[in-house]
């Protein structure tokens, strides 16, 4: 087993494979002076750290602000603390642990928070290092927030990840029509496989074009074989423990630890403790409609079938 001390593996030509960011190594500072109050931010993977097409941030937002602004890049967000205000295009919404969402290119935005709060934001594609690709607008929007209502039919951007929506116990019953979640659908649909639940939280049902992020919940034993993608992914872990295998080396993650594989790395999870864990969990660009999975034991296969 690999202790694992926070850093990014490179291959032999040089370029990014993994990155391990433990929570003890996360730090916080202070973010956009001059346009915002109380923000502090830390990136967990950009440009500057490997990443291609994703950068990742941890942000906190202590009784302060952020200006309006807007960006030619798409972002997505879930809240880990707190009731921040996001302002949407001139409109405030009061968020909640759980809401989620994605800011279309080209759209004004703003946050305030009385308190404090923080959220995980996610950049596709990958931000300009010299902030050209930002455009601040003017102050902070000081009207009312409404309460996000995720079952509004004109919510576009919006979702709540609230206790029950990952349960295949409750999800397989059916659900009065007053019941106060969003509408049942394909589109708002549990995955299970393998022990492995996962729920997609910003796609293009949301909106977004150019990333996914979505929840993923490991019961006792579950497993996920090697495998690579066309797209990188990184994981934000919220519960529990899993040890996670990348290119030959293997770490065990805990809450508050940060990982990223690059497009191509071999990767695995294994449960071995015996309990419960969740993730946060991103992809850009967005996984393709098929060969989104390249599983080694499938093409292991087929070799030996070949002979």
């Amino acid at each position: 087993m690999t202790n694992g001390d926070s850093g990014t593996r490179k291959l032999a030509d040089g370029m990014p494979s993994y990155r391990l960011l433990r929570r003890e190594d996360i730090q916080l500072n202070e973010a956009l002076p001059g346009h915002a109050n109380g923000l502090k931010s830390c990136r967990l993977v950009d440009g500057s750290l490997g990443s291609t097409h994703m950068a990742l941030t941890l942000v906190s937002l202590e009784a302060g602000h952020v200006d309006t602004h807007l960006h030619s890049f798409e972002t997505g967000f879930y809240v880990l603390e707190g009731e921040p205000v996001l302002y949407l295009d001139g409109r405030g919404i009061a968020l909640q642990p759980g809401a989620c969402g994605a800011v279309p290119v080209g759209v004004p935005h703003a946050f305030r928070a009385d308190e404090s709060a923080r959220w995980i934001e996610m950049v596709a594609p990958r931000p300009r290092p010299d902030g050209s690709d930002t455009f601040f607008l003017g102050a902070t929007p000081e009207t009312p927030p409404e309460p996000l209502d995720v079952r509004d039919p004109r919510n576009r951007n919006l979702f709540l990840l609230s206790d029950g929506q990952m349960d295949l116990d409750v999800l397989k019953r059916g659900a009065a029509v007053g019941a106060p979640t969003v509408s049942a659908s394909m589109a708002t649909a549990v995955l299970a496989y393998s022990g492995i639940a996962v729920k997609m939280l910003v796609d293009q049902r949301l909106d977004a074009q150019l990333h996914t992020m979505f929840m993923v919940d490991y019961q006792p034993g579950a497993v996920a074989h090697p495998h690579d993608h066309p797209f990188e992914e990184s994981y934000y872990m919220l519960e529990g423990e899993i040890d996670v295998v990348a290119d030959g080396d293997r770490y065990t993650l805990r809450p508050g630890d940060f990982f990223w594989t690059a497009t191509g790395c071999v990767h695995a999870f294994y449960e071995v403790q015996g309990a419960y864990v969740r993730w946060l969990e991103t992809s850009a660009p967005g996984p393709p409609a098929r060969h989104s999975y390249r599983f080694s034991r499938d093409w292991d296969y087929l070799a030996e079938q070949l002979g």
